[in-house]
């Protein structure tokens, strides 16, 4: 009988001593044939922890560079080259020196939506499961730049009252969840728990129960007695909200919350990734040494309970 393309993957995997790793926003075929399968925080704690040599990574290029700046000396595998984020292409290396150059007194708190060279200019990353906890860890005082997403820096400014200055980036999926979105839903469903991403506007986040990372969301979702939850984050978290709570039912806020590049990547393009040892994506030494000092000091920080006993940020300057 014919390989099916799970086969030939797993065989690759152990012929080559390979581990895949896929978003939780992946096609439900790619996170299927997954060995972890999460949000950014756990597949970045999980790429730092890994023994494998090869590393297929399931999302988009931010993802991949992230895994490379913690592995050094192994090859990290985008199936999709083209497969990147707008919100990471919204802050240039440029812009973010003459935000610096503004405000020279401010730590830079980077989204790990960034690219290579935007978090080797930061002093801290964060995602949107911890970016809390890290904003809470700068020193008492000091002027906090949070950059590319300015949903999620608003956002955090309101939960920790420290203000922050933001740019202009945001989230193209996310925006499109609207406010009428959810207030039709909630029309029609009552008694529907409504769970947000912190992308979204601030209009979305202040009609939801419950605002956190897709990782919080499976998590809620397993504990709260709701059976019924509206989520307003891209629809390809629904299919393991489904799988992990089979006596629950999952409204997408609007179909149209769909990232087309995270759609790219399918099992045959991770087939012949591995096959072809294709698509290398491979950080620079001189930008990967600051981008991993900002990535440790990100998961250091998000080891540590959220709120005022965080452990403060190291006074450190970012390369400039």
């Amino acid at each position: 009988m014919k390989e099916t393309v799970q086969d030939q993957i797993a065989e690759l995997k152990k012929r080559l001593n390979a581990v895949v790793l896929a978003h939780n926003y992946q096609v439900d075929s790619v996170q299927d044939l997954a060995d972890h399968v999460g949000d950014s925080l756990e597949l970045s704690r999980q790429a730092a922890r890994t023994e494998a040599d090869v590393i297929v990574f399931c999302g988009v290029r931010f993802m991949a560079e992230t895994a490379s700046i913690l592995n050094p000396g192994k090859l990290v595998l985008l199936p999709d080259p083209q497969a990147d984020c707008p919100m990471a292409q919204m802050l240039g290396a440029a812009r973010l020196r003459e935000l610096k150059a503004l405000h020279p007194d401010a730590a830079v708190v980077c989204y790990v939506n960034s690219t290579a060279e935007v978090k080797a200019l930061s002093d801290v990353c964060c995602t949107s499961a911890n970016a809390a906890a890290v904003v809470n860890a700068v020193e008492p005082g000091r002027p906090i730049m949070f950059v590319p997403d300015r949903h999620l820096g608003r956002y955090v400014a309101e939960q920790t009252g420290r203000p922050l200055i933001l740019d202009r980036g945001f989230c193209p999926t996310h925006v499109r969840i609207r406010p009428e979105h959810i207030a039709e839903l909630k029309r029609i469903y009552p008694d529907a728990e409504v769970m947000v991403h912190p992308e979204c506007t601030a209009e979305v986040t202040r009609m939801a129960d419950m605002v956190t990372s897709t990782g919080g969301m499976l998590r809620h979702a397993q504990q709260t007695a709701a059976r019924l939850l509206i989520v307003g984050t891209e629809v390809g978290l629904l299919y393991r909200l489904r799988l992990q709570n089979p006596g629950k039912e999952f409204i997408p806020a609007t179909r149209a919350a769909v990232c087309p590049n995270m759609k790219r990547i399918t099992p045959a393009k991770v087939l012949w990734a591995l096959q072809g040892l294709k698509h290398e994506v491979a950080v620079p030494e001189e930008l990967r040494v600051p981008a991993r000092a900002a990535l440790e000091r990100m998961l250091t920080i998000g080891a540590q309970p959220t709120g005022a006993g965080a452990r403060s940020l190291p006074e450190t300057r970012a390369a400039r």
